[in-house]
């Protein structure tokens, strides 16, 4: 078990110079899949929110509709059947994943079809949508954590994550934009169109090795995955760190929209800053992430990483005191996406990394299912904290709440200042 462990937490070995790995079709291929997950998301969220508003819905109803996000977090529910049964074309994860792609087009199509004053037919359509975007959430990391290296796993999951939020972008932005100007309905042929790269992506891929098997009943296939996880050294110690590694900063952004309003920005200056400057800070600091975890390995990146996020979570106490200042926002916006986008693709990386390559859908949908957990419970009473210990504590609390994190990776990762040896 310590051997596993430590494999684990090393880089492996490499598959050839890094300026090969950054620009290799494995890394074209993480990044074209990010982006064919990131589409789907917000086209249950925002864009239909858009469109059911201006159709005249009542609120209660299009608050209601955000009950359709529910497959992302039961994924793990039917993660399974990804690992027991393989179809008799593409192979094992290219099969399930180009048939969950084709009928996420046909969905995201036929949500475009639907009649917005219809809740039940049109919550039916989107149902469908979020079903199968999970299940190609399901594969696609299955397949990522397959398809690389344990050395790769870092870069790899930075290109997914910024494919991800491409995605998201162009479905949200890009989406109402083109609402201004054709149907919603047309919007979403559009956006069903979009699904074709990754689609193309799938067919052309190759379709990873499986050196470990794969199981061979549902009983191996439900069962076995939690038996493999929990028999390990620091099993539970490792799932308490997945929920408590980003809590702070995740209680952090949960508030950041009302603190700026609150301390005089604009809409027009949030929308500039926050929004679109963020937004590349984010991108580049995933991709800064990635390709130090091929030089640090996942175990000091996280330690790097996550001290990173707290100092950067600091920030909004210090913007709390200077008041309103762009210049000030841009640099505090600047460090905390950057380092924030760093600390979510080590986080991705190190998730895929403790996974066992025969289980690798089952056990990566509970894991991801897990680190949704905290954006929900822990970011609730983040507004009644802001309320009682004013901007400033609240920020300090929340950079202190990033404490917790690191003492639990010190347990099952301590930190060794010499970089991580090769095996």
């Amino acid at each position: 078990m310590a051997q596993y462990r430590e494999r684990r937490f090393t880089d492996a070995t490499q598959r050839g110079p890094l300026r090969k790995v950054i620009f290799s079709g494995r890394m074209l291929v993480a990044l074209l899949m990010g982006f064919s997950c990131g589409l789907p998301l917000l086209l249950t969220i925002t864009v239909l929110q858009a469109w059911m508003k201006e159709a005249g819905v009542d609120l209660t109803v299009i608050g209601l509709m955000a009950l359709v996000g529910l497959p992302y977090t039961l994924k793990f529910l039917w993660a399974p059947l990804f690992d027991r049964f393989q179809l008799p074309f593409l192979g094992r994860r290219r099969g399930w994943l180009l048939v969950s792609q084709v009928a996420l087009a046909a969905a995201i199509a036929g949500l475009g079809m639907a009649d917005p004053h219809s809740p039940w037919l049109i919550a039916g359509a989107a149902c469908l949508v979020t079903f199968f975007s999970a299940s190609q959430d399901i594969v696609v990391d299955a397949y990522r954590r397959e398809d690389l290296a344990d050395s790769e796993l870092g870069l790899g999951s930075s290109l997914y994550v910024n494919g991800y939020r491409v995605g998201m972008l162009l479905a949200s932005g890009g989406g109402l934009i083109l609402a201004d100007h054709i149907p919603f309905s047309t919007v979403y042929l559009v956006m069903a169109a979009c699904m074709l790269p990754g689609i193309v992506t799938t067919l052309l891929a190759p379709e990873p090795d499986m050196p470990a098997g794969a199981p061979t009943s549902i009983r191996e296939a439900v069962i076995d995955p939690l038996v493999d996880y929990f028999t390990r050294t620091d099993a539970v110690w490792i799932l308490a760190f997945i929920l408590c590694y980003k809590l702070g900063d995740t209680m952090a952004s949960a508030m950041t929209t009302p603190f700026y309003l609150d301390i005089g920005f604009s809409k027009t200056e949030i929308g500039a800053v926050v929004k679109l400057f963020g937004f590349w800070a984010t991108i580049l600091g995933s991709l800064a992430g990635g390709v130090l975890m091929l030089r640090l390995g996942i175990r000091l990146s996280l330690w790097l990483f996550g001290l990173l996020q707290a100092v950067s979570t600091a920030g909004f106490a210090l913007l709390a005191v200077i008041g309103h200042s762009v210049p000030a926002l841009s640099g505090v916006i600047a460090f905390e996406n950057f380092s924030g986008g760093m600390g979510t693709a080590a986080y991705a990386a190190f998730m895929a990394s403790i996974t066992n390559k025969k289980f690798t859908a089952t056990q990566y949908a509970l894991l991801s299912s897990l680190m949704g957990v905290p954006r929900v419970l822990a970011s609730a009473p983040t507004g009644w904290l802001a309320k009682t210990m004013g901007w400033q504590g609240f920020f300090i609390l929340c950079t202190l709440i990033a404490i917790p994190g690191l003492l639990l990776l010190q347990r099952f990762a301590p930190l060794r200042l010499k970089r991580e040896p090769v095996s």
